[in-house]
């Protein structure tokens, strides 16, 4: 989102933005996860599967509250207005945010602090560990929780029990934070949906190593006696990269979570649905069968498939919450038995445009004329280049198509799409609204228009990636009118 202060935040300009969906006809805002980011600034690389983000809270807001004051917000740096530069913005939120606390230990009022109470009391199934996980990480100038001291790393009572002595300052200020993230979200979201658009959250499959939720409950996941991981996740060499993506996430322990009744992802759930009017989960192939790869390895080449635990954990999950409002991303190697998952709970899976008219093993399923009803289809995702950066791309480095594959790809989405020299953003939303599936979702970016520059995230990069940001002026109100007049004229 634009905005002063560096980086989108649960402040104004989300309203605006929906507001824009509202008057464009759209009824959902799909976005990546909302977790405090940790290495490479990916929101897939969490310091906790539950916590918020404090660096999107909005300042304004806090001003609002008179916790921060109009002179505390006037003295802004001049932030790039389409990229995020993480490190400036997270010294000038941390700053801003220490303010507001030290504001609200001295002023708040009964009401406010009872609050601050309830949340603390009804978040205590994971606020309390986090807390001391950050303000332990802070403490070991930040890094990774197997290289702090041992008692501290694996968790000795008594040394834990220092630790929250010592630093209680620190862990109510983490207890603060997670407070006012989660009252400026659901604030947010009950006007989403006062304006008819359900907030689609996404669950990563994985949690990071360094994470509160790993460090907390190490007997989920395959670690060695210091706590460093000896199986890791990735996915082979697919379409995205030639030497498969590494991701380096701790493997799950699935016996021991299947022995308390999968009670870690009820909770994980739980937390998520609060949040959140329905769920992407991602890679959802890996609950049927994941890419193992041993600790150590540079890349994802040398991993084994290894069965996951199947139906058994959506049906532990679904006896405890109920129906479950889950998007299935069920793209890359996908197996009869991944399939016969989400058909059994119903989950849609999902389609992806930029993928129809290649070597994708998918393609052909991929295409319009062959969706089924149950079906979420994107023109592209946060994995993709822009339609518009993808239809200029060329071969490059670590690609796996060939200027051939190209040549091939292009004549095929011409002749498909009828192209012509209409504008292939617009093509691709149009051929999406008109195709039978119940659902379509476009990035930003690509009803803007905007080329590889606006790109999200490369597969397989560790960093330079998540950065993107709008400019405010060019999300129009006659952009909004040209995608509610596709929302009537196709039924959506």
């Amino acid at each position: 989102m634009p905005g002063p202060f560096g980086i989108g935040d649960l402040g104004p300009a989300a309203y605006e933005f929906a507001d824009f969906l509202a008057g464009g006809g759209q009824s959902i805002w799909q976005m990546l996860p909302l977790g405090p980011t940790g290495y490479g600034d990916s929101p897939y690389q969490c310091f906790s599967a539950f916590a918020g983000n404090p660096a999107l809270i909005s300042l304004a807001r806090l001003v609002d509250l008179g916790w921060l004051h109009t002179k505390d917000v006037d003295d802004l740096p001049q932030f790039s207005a389409e990229q995020v530069e993480y490190e400036q913005v997270n010294a000038l939120k941390q700053r801003k945010l220490n303010q507001a606390f030290a504001e609200f230990e001295n002023a708040a009022s009964q009401s406010e602090k009872r609050r601050l109470a309830e949340f603390k009391n009804a978040e205590k199934g994971w606020l309390s560990d986090f807390a001391l996980f950050r303000a332990l990480k802070d403490r070991f100038d930040g890094v990774a929780w197997p290289k702090w001291e041992r008692e501290f790393a694996l968790r000795d009572p008594r040394a834990l029990q220092r630790a929250r002595a010592e630093l209680v300052h620190e862990i109510a200020e983490q207890e603060f934070l997670q407070f006012v993230f989660f009252a400026q979200w659901e604030s947010l979201k009950r006007y989403c949906n006062e304006r008819k658009i359900r907030v689609m959250g996404d669950l990563p499959i994985y949690v990071a190593h360094d994470s509160a939720d790993v460090w907390a409950h190490p007997e989920y996941f395959h670690l060695d006696a210091d706590g460093n991981a000896t199986k890791v996740a990735g996915v082979p060499p697919d379409y995205f990269s030639a030497t498969g993506q590494l991701w380096g996430n701790p493997i799950y322990r699935w016996d021991r979570m299947a022995a308390d009744g999968y009670s870690w992802w009820v909770e994980r759930f739980r937390a998520a649905f609060r949040m959140f009017d329905m769920l992407r989960v991602d890679h959802f192939r890996g609950f049927e069968a994941y890419w193992e790869v041993p600790g150590g390895e540079q890349t994802a080449q040398n991993g084994t498939w290894v069965k996951g635990p199947g139906a058994e954990l959506f049906a532990a999950v679904e006896a405890k919450l109920g129906k479950l409002p889950i998007v299935a991303e069920n793209l890359g190697v996908i197996t009869r038995g991944v399939e016969a998952i989400r058909e059994r709970f119903g989950f849609p899976g999902m389609a992806i445009l930029q993928f129809a008219f290649g070597n994708d093993p998918q393609g052909p399923s991929f295409r319009p004329h062959n969706y089924p009803r149950n079906l979420v289809a994107y023109t592209g995702t946060h994995d993709n280049d822009t339609v518009v950066g993808w239809w200029t791309s060329k071969p490059g480095e670590g690609s796996i198509r060939s200027e051939e594959d190209i040549r091939k790809e292009r004549e095929l989405t011409r002749e498909y799409l009828d192209l012509g020299d209409k504008p292939i953003h617009w093509v691709f939303i149009r051929t999406l609204m008109a195709s039978v599936a119940d659902t379509v979702v476009f990035p930003l970016q690509d009803v803007l228009g905007l080329g590889s520059e606006a790109r999200v995230n490369t597969p397989g990069t560790a960093t330079g990636n998540w950065r993107w940001r709008v400019r405010g002026e060019l999300v129009t109100e006659e952009l909004a009118q040209r995608l509610r007049t596709m929302v009537i004229v196709y039924d959506r």
